[in-house]
């Protein structure tokens, strides 16, 4: 018979208070009316909390600001400004505000700040000789009012367009909590979407690409969704199930995230998916909740209904043997998804399943076992692999081949299992050169076969690295300074027209570690912008008319350097 047990207390903590139709499933109750949107527009949002994103969980509500930037942002309540940030990639600039009732809003890609912010922002980066800054402020410090302007919205960072990244963070733990569960809901009355179904025959072995899967279309709308092919599906053992679904509100067309999943066995839940509160160091395990090989391989979003043992996040608040089912009776059977948004539309699909008598087959294992949970290791006269605990997802049949070097490598090509098994932070790897590195040894680096440098460094015969991905590797020399060209000054030019100086700069294998900028010898502040990939230094009356001398010296990670060097006038 199926196999699968649920206890009255189980259903009573999933379901105590919590109204089918339009409650969403919590583990806590969050206060409510407390914060107040963080901008003057109707709340519209770009991306969902808990959305699926490349390698990570969104962690905030992208709310839109009309396409433009300029909208002022206020803090959405009293509190104090407890940290700031400036970076190259990611939020660009902002800024975080610590409430007295336990919670902290974070606001990202940021125009500019207030004045009393930029002050101590500018004098952080003039202090450190560094564009980029990250520092944490004392209550006393800047504190701020509800309603209060705090910053101006913008597109900096790692932004698709403009808006405000917006997030609400545990104080204490520093998790971030999805914000509609505060009462800062957004508009909606649309019912997720579901576009397809996976079934995955697990049979005892671990999660694999090796795993047999198929996907079935599905049709519906209004909530009500069924197979494109109304069909009894004929399944035996243990068996995984998998969903693609969306969610859209009243206010956007974008297609965002869903809230919760329940799938549920002739009327029992046994497995809950739901978006309401996960740490960052948690996050990069999306890659153990969607199915990892069929997205990497072809893009496709597969949201797996059961858990890996290794996956260790907070958003599966319930299962029932990790919401694997064993199909053994000779019976048929309902299997249900029950798909809502955090404004409780639901949408659902039902599938009717006949069981049959399973016996399980003996595992067979090609390669060398890894655990998901202990230390692996594997070498050979030539590389070594090290594993620790936390960064397999599932048990590994781990694969290993080699083959002959690349004309431009110093070591073999190492190929190390496969791209289609994720890494859930890093492991290391150790490459020996197939020939003395000489002066070159502080010069080399670990490269995928694909281009993408993994940096390293030379020890004890071996060039080692933390390696983030499973992949083809073999080692390069890495004596190639990086490039820095001018777009809008050479030497003698006279820039008392320009607003700014620009450069293009970049390198061809271990990157940019660093660049500063002087005129007349005296350090001057210098962004480098995400997304347009220019460097450039600003005037801003400090220059006093006549000549004067530009340097940039640029390096990168293997210490190459480079200068460029040119007369103005001003």
């Amino acid at each position: 018979m199926v196999k699968y047990l649920i206890t009255a207390a189980l259903c009573l903590a999933l379901n105590a208070g919590i109204n089918a139709q339009t409650t969403p499933i919590q583990s806590r109750p969050y206060p409510q009316n407390y914060f107040r949107y963080p901008l003057d527009l109707p709340p519209s949002t770009a991306g969902s909390f808990g959305e699926l994103r490349p390698a990570h969980f969104h962690s905030g509500l992208d709310f839109k600001t009309n396409q433009r930037t300029g909208y002022p942002v206020h803090a959405v309540n009293d509190g104090y400004i407890s940290r700031v940030r400036v970076q190259f990639g990611g939020f660009g600039r902002a800024i975080y505000i610590t409430h007295p009732n336990g919670y902290t809003t974070v606001y990202g890609h940021l125009q500019s700040f207030s004045p009393a912010v930029a002050a101590l922002v500018k004098a952080y980066q003039y202090d450190h000789q560094t564009y980029e800054a990250d520092f944490n402020l004392q209550p006393t410090q800047v504190p701020v009012r509800k309603d209060e302007v705090v910053a101006i919205s913008g597109n900096a960072g790692a932004s698709a367009g403009p808006h405000v990244h917006f997030e609400i963070r545990d104080t204490k733990t520093e998790e971030t909590i999805n914000a509609q569960l505060f009462g800062l809901t957004i508009p909606d009355r649309v019912p997720p979407t579901i576009t397809s179904i996976g079934i995955y025959h697990l049979n005892g072995n671990p999660f694999s690409e090796k795993t047999p899967r198929e996907f079935l279309p599905i049709i519906g709308a209004a909530g009500n969704y069924h197979l494109t092919k109304p069909q009894t599906l004929h399944l035996s053992g243990y068996v995984g199930f998998g969903i693609n679904a969306t969610d859209m509100n009243s206010t956007s067309a974008n297609h965002n995230g869903i809230y919760s999943i329940e799938l549920k066995l002739d009327g029992q839940t046994v497995y809950t998916f739901t978006v309401e509160r996960f740490a960052f160091d948690q996050t990069h395990a999306i890659n153990a909740y969607i199915d990892y090989p069929a997205f990497t391989s072809s893009r496709r979003w597969m949201q797996k209904c059961f858990i890996l043992p290794g996956s260790h996040i907070s958003l599966y608040p319930q299962s029932i043997n990790r919401g694997i089912i064993t199909f053994d009776d000779d019976a048929l059977h309902e299997v249900e998804y029950v798909v809502k948004d955090v404004a409780g539309n639901t949408s659902t699909v039902k599938l009717k399943v006949q069981s049959s008598k399973y016996t399980p087959a003996a595992n067979k294992i090609a390669g060398t076992l890894f655990h998901y949970d202990k230390k692996n290791e594997f070498s050979t006269d030539k590389v070594k692999v090290t594993i620790m605990p936390g960064n397999l997802y599932d048990d590994l049949d781990f694969i290993y081949s080699v083959s002959p070097k690349p004309a431009s490598g110093f070591s073999q090509v190492h190929h190390i299992h496969n791209r289609l098994t994720p890494i859930h932070d890093n492991y290391d790897l150790w490459i020996k050169p197939d020939a003395d590195l000489g002066a070159f040894a502080d010069k080399a680096v670990i490269v995928s076969t694909i281009g993408a440098c993994q940096g390293g460094f030379f020890e004890d015969g071996y060039v080692k690295s933390k390696v983030t991905s499973f992949g083809d590797y073999f080692i390069k020399i890495d004596t190639i300074p990086p490039v820095i060209h001018a777009l809008n000054i050479l030497n003698g030019k006279n820039m008392a027209a320009a607003k700014s100086i620009n450069f293009r700069i970049g390198d061809n294998m271990s990157g940019i570690k660093s660049y500063a900028g002087t005129i007349d010898n005296k350090w001057v502040l210098m962004e480098w912008d995400y997304k347009s990939k220019i460097l450039s230094y600003t005037f801003n009356g400090d220059i006093a008319p006549g000549k004067h001398e530009f340097k940039l010296n640029v390096s990168d990670n293997k210490n190459n350097f480079s200068e460029f060097k040119a007369e103005f006038y001003r």
